[in-house]
């Protein structure tokens, strides 16, 4: 096996904070931007986490915390996968290796973590708008602050950016936008706006110009510092206006990303520039990493690997992933129909989506990091007809919430969402976790939603959903079922039926929803109860609640989302309306944000764990309830 030679650190090891790098000489900046750059690669090897984006953004962590005064002045990272190299810089160096982990350091900013992660981070094209209200804020508070937005240009595919940019360009901030345009968010970027900033980038005269005066003049020299101002302004000679300087920014650059003296003087710049400005610079994920280069889409996230040898390929798993088996029944269902089209905000790799891009091009669109227009395009395209599936994450369709309710379920559309990352996520944290979307979906008429306890019924769940005229959604958990057979003929399930799994000799019953059936399956066992499999959330089978409350003492419902207006609750809801007396016990996540862990560490901090079920369902009969109780 290869391996490394043992890296020598002699200028990180003596910066702990950023005041520490501010007393560099300029010229020793690129060593420092090399040594943290070769410390990300070695650390993160050993831990996983996220790789490319950092690995891109190395030397503009260095000019941003070398030119503004952090943690005064303040730092704002759009969705946070760029922001590992600032992580070491500002004193949390020697806990890198906790990345992810229960307990280590967050994935993403936190502002709970360290007082130089000003804003708190997860969702992409965020950091515009906070910026701008930290500027704002610092002016009505009377504080000076200087405020920088990193943003990349796959996150400025989200209109919360422009919303931002079109507020911030009509107002007297010196607001500062760092656009990072690597042309990579986790996939390729795609539309407009890409192929503009490729127009910007590619004006070939102006270009050839400041190369050639960079070459003849000494760097830090009056002329050097002259020409770089009078470039901003020559530069609308040869390249044509930009929309940034239409909406009212100063716009500089495009400048080269991992030349950290030319960061550093162009900031320096910024800072002097009154009002609204944009830098726009130019970098490669997986800089300085020649594998994560070549492939930056496996390199996006990892787990530990050898650096000398990069990550090898695995043997293929005998058992496929939730995801695996959404992205073999997209592809089969549009050979037999082919008026199927699927829709992704940015996440074809994410959401199982390679192979169906690959086979169907022309009925694969990818809207960049848009989840609000994927749905509303969606719903257009299901009035003309087509049969839309939008592959989304959980998490993210809490930001398309509107649009479900307003464009699909109000005019009962016929669309499909395949919702992934559905409860417990894990190492992510909290923006990742999709704990609430049975609460959230519940609530809006028209909708039908199911929950799978394993693969196959994943595959036939997402037949039965395509077959229904209307709103239907699939939440389904990341990672792997417990490995049923999955039957390659798909079948309709009967709209509304649970099923039954086992018939026990006690007064318990317990109702699953979803993927912890297995674990309610152990429980079941160990207390001789009835278990049943209840598949619909909505609309939910109320001849089977009535028939086991009926026949039951206690009732226990178990889900992998909030208790608050979950699954367990539209149970209790259903025995109020007919009157029923039983004892209920619900089952969930906490109505609290939980930190990143591996999801058997969040399953069983939140009491999901069959031993633990099985504790609290005992302690719950002998207080031998009269009436009905709801487990907060």
């Amino acid at each position: 096996m290869k391996t490394l030679e043992p890296i020598q650190y002699p200028l990180l090891d003596h910066i702990n904070i950023p005041a520490d790098l501010r007393l560099l000489e300029k010229s020793q900046l690129p060593q420092a931007a090399d040594e943290l750059r070769a410390y990300l690669i070695e650390k993160i090897s050993q831990c996983g986490g996220h790789f490319g984006s950092g690995l891109g953004t190395v030397e503009l962590t260095v000019a941003l915390h070398y030119v503004f005064q952090t943690p005064h002045d303040r730092i704002v990272w759009d969705v946070g996968h760029q922001a590992y190299p600032h992580k070491i810089l500002t004193g949390r160096k020697d806990r890198l290796t906790t990345i992810k982990k229960q307990n280590g350091l967050a994935p993403f900013p936190k502002r709970t973590e360290s007082e130089y992660d000003t804003f708190g981070v997860g969702h992409s094209s965020t950091s515009i708008g906070a910026a701008l209200g930290m500027s704002l804020g610092s002016q009505i508070t009377g504080n000076s602050r200087e405020v920088v937005a990193v943003i990349g240009d796959g996150a400025m595919t989200a209109g919360m950016a422009y919303e931002a940019l079109n507020h911030g360009g009509d107002l007297d901030t010196n607001m500062l936008v760092v656009l990072n345009e690597n042309e990579m968010s986790i996939s390729p970027n795609v539309g407009a706006l890409t192929r503009m900033l490729i127009k910007i980038v590619s004006g070939r005269t102006y270009n050839r110009m400041r190369e050639k005066s960079k070459r003849i003049m000494r760097r830090g020299s009056w002329l050097w510092r002259f020409m770089s101002r009078w470039e901003e302004h020559a530069k609308g000679m040869f390249v044509p206006n930009t929309l940034f300087e239409e909406l009212g920014f100063h716009h500089l650059g495009p400048i080269d990303g991992h030349d950290v003296g030319q960061l550093v003087e162009k900031l320096e710049v910024a800072k002097e520039i009154k009002g609204p400005k944009l830098l726009h610079i130019i970098t490669k994920k997986g800089k300085g990493y020649k594998p994560a280069e070549e492939d930056p889409i496996k390199y996006h996230a990892v787990g530990t690997f050898n650096p000398a040898e990069g990550i090898q390929s695995k043997a293929k798993p005998s058992k496929p992933s939730y995801t695996e088996v959404f992205g073999q029944w997209l592809c089969d269902m549009a050979r037999i129909d082919n008026h199927l089209v699927g829709i992704t905000p940015a996440m074809r790799e994410g959401s199982g989506l390679v192979e169906f891009s690959k086979l169907f091009p022309k009925r694969y669109f990818d809207v960049g990091i848009a989840e609000q227009h994927a749905v509303t395009l969606a719903a257009g395209m299901a009035c003309e007809g087509a049969k839309p599936v939008v592959a989304i994450y959980s998490t993210f369709l809490q930001r398309a919430y509107d649009q479900l309710i307003h464009d699909v379920a109000i005019q009962d559309l016929d669309v499909l969402f395949a919702i992934d990352r559905a409860g417990v996520v894990g190492p992510d944290g909290a923006t990742h976790a999709g704990n609430m979307d049975l609460s959230f979906l519940r609530c809006v008429p028209n909708m039908v939603i199911m929950a799978p306890a394993n693969e196959n019924e994943c595959r036939q769940m997402l037949y039965t959903g395509y077959q229904h005229a209307g709103p239907v959604a699939v939440r389904y958990p990341r990672g792997k079922g417990p490995g049923a057979a999955i039957v390659p003929k798909m079948s309709a399930l009967d709209i509304g039926t649970a099923e039954r799994q086992r018939k026990g000799d006690t007064k318990l019953a317990i109702l699953s929803f979803g993927a912890l059936l297995e674990a309610a399956k152990e429980v079941a066992e160990q207390l001789d109860a009835t278990l049943v499999n209840m598949r619909f959330i909505k609309p939910i089978d109320r001849k089977m609640i009535e028939k086991i409350a009926r026949t039951h003492e206690y009732i226990i419902t178990v889900e992998d989302n909030v208790i608050q207006g979950g699954a367990g609750s539209h149970v209790n809801e259903v025995l109020n309306e007919l009157k029923l007396d039983a004892s209920v016990l619900n089952l969930g996540l906490p109505n609290q944000f939980q930190d990143h862990g591996s999801r058997e560490e969040l399953l069983s901090e939140a009491g999901l764990t069959p031993e633990m079920m099985s504790q609290q369902i005992n302690a719950f009969i002998k207080k031998k309830p009269n009436t009905q109780v709801y487990s907060l």
